[in-house]
């Protein structure tokens, strides 16, 4: 049994890294600044390099096909991966073999645990449901932990570009050229909104309208203060307002509303500390000054008695 054991969890394991590792390349050549391709964000190449992590996306990607879903879910996963920057049209796929894999992999861990520990066929199967389920949850929740750090990324980096996108605008350039100045800007410090810029000057380069592409970015991205300064771009789209002093004073908003939320978080954590200082420090602050003297009087106490 622990045979079958090892080789199962030898397998888990090794699928996960090939999973994660295949994520991560696919984000890293999508940041490239000669990358213009907005698309190509996880799908899969024809002219890659053959290897071990071709294979595994092959096989998720073969998986994932076969999986019967309906149109609706799928479309709302497919929204969750636009939010997590996965926007290949092999993404879904992909992502369904995945859940696929994580569900018979830990199925198979589990009731390899269940023979190992015990021979009941009730507590194998209950095993086995339970690999199962938990195989299906846990590439979402990790979809979750990625959309969250990456609406976090771009957060923190759409104050500098509202900057560059000011900068550019007092000296003369039109909106197109600005947006395009700051995608450049930001390659090395937020490829996520960098990508997302140039991908509004790329659609309004295909005789896409200005509106449209804005919108486009608004509905793919989850962020909401993103989504604010896509509305903000609409609103002076629409009315022909000056955009320059609006950004600017966006951009101070912004700034201001962050040192507001980390204050509050300074002064929760007050408030939060109270809990591990009370069950974790105080017990051990007490062993360690009153430990001794609980000895003594243990001590003196005992001699009294005999």
């Amino acid at each position: 049994m622990s045979v079958f054991l090892i080789a199962g969890f030898f397998l888990f394991v090794l699928a996960m890294v090939s999973a994660a590792g295949y994520f991560l390349l696919a984000r890293r050549e999508a940041s490239e600044p000669e990358t213009l391709d907005m698309t190509a964000r996880i799908g899969l190449e024809e002219d890659g390099k053959k290897g071990l992590m071709d294979l595994a996306v092959g096989m998720f990607h073969n998986l994932g096909e076969m999986l019967p879903a309906s149109d609706a879910s799928r479309a709302a996963m497919r929204r969750r991966l636009n939010f997590a920057g996965y926007r290949g049209p092999a993404a879904i796929t992909s992502y369904f073999g995945i859940k696929c894999s994580s569900a018979a992999l830990l199925a198979v861990l589990f009731c390899a645990l269940a023979l190992h520990t015990r021979d009941d066929g009730s507590m194998i199967f209950a095993a086995a449901v339970c690999g199962l389920g938990l195989g299906f949850l846990v590439p979402e929740r990790i979809l979750d932990v990625l959309i969250k750090s990456r609406d976090q990324r771009m957060r923190r980096s759409l104050p500098p570009a509202l900057d560059l996108m000011v900068m550019s605008l007092e000296a003369g350039q039109a909106l197109d050229q600005a947006l395009l100045l700051a995608s450049r800007g930001l390659q090395s410090f937020s490829p996520d909104l960098s990508q997302e810029l140039l991908g509004v000057y790329l659609e309004t380069r295909a005789s896409k309208s200005r509106a449209d592409a804005i919108r486009n970015m608004r509905d793919r991205n989850s962020e909401p203060e993103l989504r604010k300064f896509c509305s903000l771009l609409l609103d002076a789209d629409r009315f022909g307002s000056s955009l320059a002093p609006t950004l600017r004073k966006h951009a101070k908003f912004l700034r201001v509303r962050f040192r507001q939320r980390a204050q509050e978080d300074a002064r929760k954590l007050s408030v939060k500390m109270v809990f591990p200082v009370f069950f974790l420090i105080f017990p051990a602050i007490l062993v360690v000054t009153l430990g001794p003297a609980v000895l003594i009087m243990q001590k003196y106490l005992k001699n009294l008695w005999v």
